[in-house]
């Protein structure tokens, strides 16, 4: 959508693959067409054959994005002509093997180190920290609502998957000298009950929704009832809750442990704090009262700036590949 409306494409579409038989086509409520292409093979990276039919029949698109686990190198191979952008939204900078990285165009990561790892297997292949989730946030999706009335000091929006860490913030809990009320908000996982469970044998008072998840719209009102948001995971990408929480206009306390994302972390925007010290950090929080967490996204991070810095790189390699292939040698 962000590049759409930054006039680096026409249109866009999200490819999916599924374990069916036939292409399924369907639109979102944002209006982006969804394909999702029987895989040939259930092994990561993904191979499809119609996918591949289907480049071959219409075309490749001029920018393919690539995340996590990736596809398969003829898929690549098919889309030779494209600007390959890839981002692992995940620890490892690189989550597919060397036949397929070493097709991207750009790598986007989510801190300096990952940059260095890209370079230690592919040294001339260019990178920019510019996770897709933080640095793509929607203001239009994440607001503050003024009359939601703010019924818990913290909320965590994350899935129920032990990497997000949902100990920290459990442990937090019991340690804090006053009672906390928190919500935890869980699209997807399978460590919902187990939670559930760790909070009620703790007398610790916090609500659950989910798994499974609910659409944006619920998730931006649940945050709104919330005064903190909180990212506790270590080994865990950027996270776009981190601004989309600032984006509702909460304040984030985020584990300063955390590998991917901490940049987001200004004396505007929250506190980033040792897992052992969280309620510290969150009762901190809960009564400074000089964040200003909307407007400092706004003003950096928003997708607005960041569909600009990938609208200048997407150019500039583009550019550097004409010189390398000028038309006179293709025709």
């Amino acid at each position: 959508m962000a590049a759409v409306q930054a006039g680096l494409a026409d249109h866009a579409e999200i490819w999916h693959h599924h374990r069916g038989t036939g292409t399924a086509v369907f639109h979102g409520d944002d209006g982006i067409m969804r394909r999702a292409f029987p895989v040939s093979d259930s092994a990561a990276p993904f191979h499809s054959e119609t996918m591949i039919e289907f480049i071959e029949r219409q075309g490749a698109p001029r920018i393919l994005c690539v995340w996590g686990l990736g596809v398969s190198e003829p898929i690549l191979e098919a889309c030779a002509d494209s600007i390959k952008i890839y981002n692992s939204i995940d620890v490892p900078a690189l989550r597919v093997p060397p036949e397929v990285s070493r097709h991207f165009d750009l790598v986007l990561t989510g801190a300096g180190w990952q940059g260095d790892e890209v370079r230690q297997r592919h040294p001339d292949m260019p990178t920019l920290i510019l996770p897709v989730g933080p640095d793509f946030a929607s203001p239009e999706t994440f607001f503050p609502i003024p009359d939601v009335p703010k019924i818990y000091d913290v909320v965590y929006v994350a899935a129920a998957q032990p990497y997000k860490r949902h100990d920290v913030l459990l442990d937090a809990l019991a340690r804090s000298p006053r009672p906390l009320k928190a919500l935890c908000v869980m699209g997807y996982g399978e460590d919902g009950d187990r939670l559930r469970q760790a909070a009620a044998e703790r007398g610790l008072d916090v609500d659950f929704v989910g798994p499974p998840g609910v659409p944006h719209a619920e998730v931006n009102r649940l945050i709104n009832q919330a005064r903190v948001g909180v990212v506790c995971g270590v080994d865990d990408g950027a996270p776009a809750i981190l601004t989309e929480y600032m984006l509702a206009g909460l304040p984030v306390v985020a584990n300063d442990a955390l590998r991917c994302g901490l940049q987001y972390i200004e004396p505007e925007t929250g506190i980033a704090a040792p897992a052992d010290r969280f309620e510290v950090a969150i009762l901190e929080a809960l009564e400074r009262t000089d964040f200003n967490p909307r407007q400092t996204v706004l003003d950096r991070w928003a997708w607005p700036h960041s569909i600009s810095k990938l609208a200048a790189r997407i150019r500039s390699l583009e550019a550097i590949r004409a010189e390398r292939h000028p038309l006179s040698e293709l025709a």
